[in-house]
């Protein structure tokens, strides 16, 4: 049995944690951005299929090419921080299934089932861009998750003739803490849940 993590490290993941929308001017390495992906990793998926892939936008360039593609103060957004995720998954992640679950060749069940295919693309990668935007915390860094973007105009100028498709934008840095908004409130257990 396993001890739990410290209350600090609780509160750095969780309960302290806030998703930032001003950012400082501190960059965020390359270094940095690997050992995110580093941790990310680890987190469990179905028959290990890994489908997340992640597209770090950080140029200028390249962030004025995604900025048509979000809606409202998303702009600024993607303009100011230091890097942009685009969280996506591969449509056809299933090619590395012999490599990435070897007691199991899953190959033929998702090349012949688009719809379960599609269903584990999606359904995973967005727990693959939960898991990064933890390793980003344990990390040191802030995020801001978003989905308030026109996917298929992401995907026409980021993925087009690739496999890749999106699936949210997440917003990387060390965020100013002293422009956060009020903190939100949350549901409770017994709003939220059920034992059964």
């Amino acid at each position: 049995m396993r001890p739990p993590i410290s209350p600090d490290s609780v509160k750095q993941l969780f309960t302290e944690a806030r998703s930032h929308h001003h950012w400082s001017d501190q960059p965020v390495t390359p270094d940095t951005l690997r050992a995110i992906y580093e941790l990310m990793k680890w987190g469990p998926t179905s028959v290990n299929s890994m489908p997340a892939r992640l597209l770090f936008v950080q140029s200028a360039a390249e962030k004025e090419k995604l900025v048509p593609c979000v809606m409202g103060s998303n702009v600024e957004q993607i303009r100011t921080a230091p890097v942009t995720a685009i969280v996506a998954f591969d449509e056809r992640f299933f090619a590395h299934s012999k490599k990435l679950f070897p007691a199991y060749d899953a190959t033929e069940l998702f090349a012949n089932d688009a719809r379960l295919s599609e269903a584990t693309a999606f359904r995973n990668s967005s727990m693959q861009g939960a898991y990064m935007m933890f390793a980003a915390r344990a990390l040191g860094l802030d995020v801001c998750p978003m989905s308030g973007f026109d996917n298929a105009l992401v995907d026409q100028s980021f993925f087009q003739g690739t496999t890749w498709k999106s699936n949210f934008l997440c917003t990387l840095g060390y965020g100013d803490e002293s422009k956060l908004y009020p903190r939100g409130p949350r549901l409770s257990f017994d709003e939220s849940c059920r034992i059964v």
